[in-house]
């Protein structure tokens, strides 16, 4: 029977010509297979992997091989201190959206009255699970037009017992949405379609949420339209952007909201990565 170490050495190996993180990508499989932390699969070289697990871990290793991202051969993974559950049906989570939650928790701890929030284009959930589990009088609505994602999001939303407080709605962004938010939050398609075609996330990952258009603000303008009438007095729109569009999502933002507070917020590098619309009270 093959044993950690060996497995180890192995898979980084054979993962090698293809990742320029074989030995960590080696470990998280590894890790996942065997249902133990990482730290134990380091610490245990001499443990005996079954058959099965042997099997698991070179069926893994050839899909990554053939350039499968890591999570979607995982199944899962973790955002925000949670795991989530993945398809390929869904954007792989990015640090980069802890971003849009850390602004958006922030608000509605400063704000105990408003506990209304929308997550528009909820894909695998993350965003609307991890504010209604961090929040836990939050009541929310998440949307999405692809039925594949909202059952993939209410799978997780049941796994972080937040399902009783989140309502799914299969639609285009707000279009279907009942009344007013005090909290719209949204991931949105924001690469250039022009853009995609040189890029390797979109070889495997959905395209329909990575395309946002000539620009990469189609989407975002038409929910910023939808929002003026969704959006509570007092309530604030978040929306995640790409480090190269601060100012033109800015504009955008002001041509649909004159009167609010708009601001383009820099993620933990220092690129601005989130639009923050604050309109005034009634």
């Amino acid at each position: 029977m093959l044993t950690v170490g060996h497995a180890l050495t192995q898979a980084r190996e054979a993962l090698a010509p293809h990742s320029e993180t074989a030995a960590l990508d080696a470990q998280t499989l590894l890790a996942a297979i065997t249902r133990r932390p990482r730290a134990w699969v380091l610490a245990h070289p001499e443990a005996r992997l079954t058959p099965c697990q042997h099997r698991r871990l070179n069926r893994a290793c050839t899909r990554l091989a053939q350039g499968i991202p890591l999570p979607y051969v995982l199944g899962r993974w973790h955002f925000y201190g949670r795991e989530f559950a993945l398809t390929p049906a869904v954007l792989i989570p990015r640090p980069e959206t802890e971003t849009l939650v850390e602004h958006a928790l922030q608000w509605l701890r400063g704000h105990p009255g408003r506990r209304r929030a929308a997550d528009v284009g909820t894909g695998s959930g993350i965003i609307a699970v991890t504010l209604a589990a961090e929040i836990p009088d939050l009541r929310a609505t998440a949307t999405d037009r692809s039925a594949a994602a909202l059952g993939l999001a209410r799978l997780n939303a049941v796994r972080h017992g937040v399902a009783d407080r989140i309502a799914w709605l299969q639609t285009d962004l707000l279009a279907a949405a009942p009344g007013s938010y005090d909290l719209i939050a949204a991931n949105l398609p924001y690469i250039p379609t022009a853009a995609l075609a040189s890029l390797p996330v979109a070889r495997h990952e959905p395209r329909e949420a990575l395309d946002g258009g000539p620009d990469g603000l189609a989407l975002i303008r038409r929910l910023l339209a939808q929002a003026r009438s969704r959006l509570a007095p007092g309530g604030l729109l978040l929306l995640e952007i790409a480090a190269d569009q601060g100012e033109a999502a800015r504009v955008a933002a002001l041509a649909a909201f004159p009167k609010a507070e708009v601001r383009v917020l820099p993620d933990l590098a220092g690129r601005d990565r989130v639009l923050a619309i604050a309109i005034p009270g009634a």
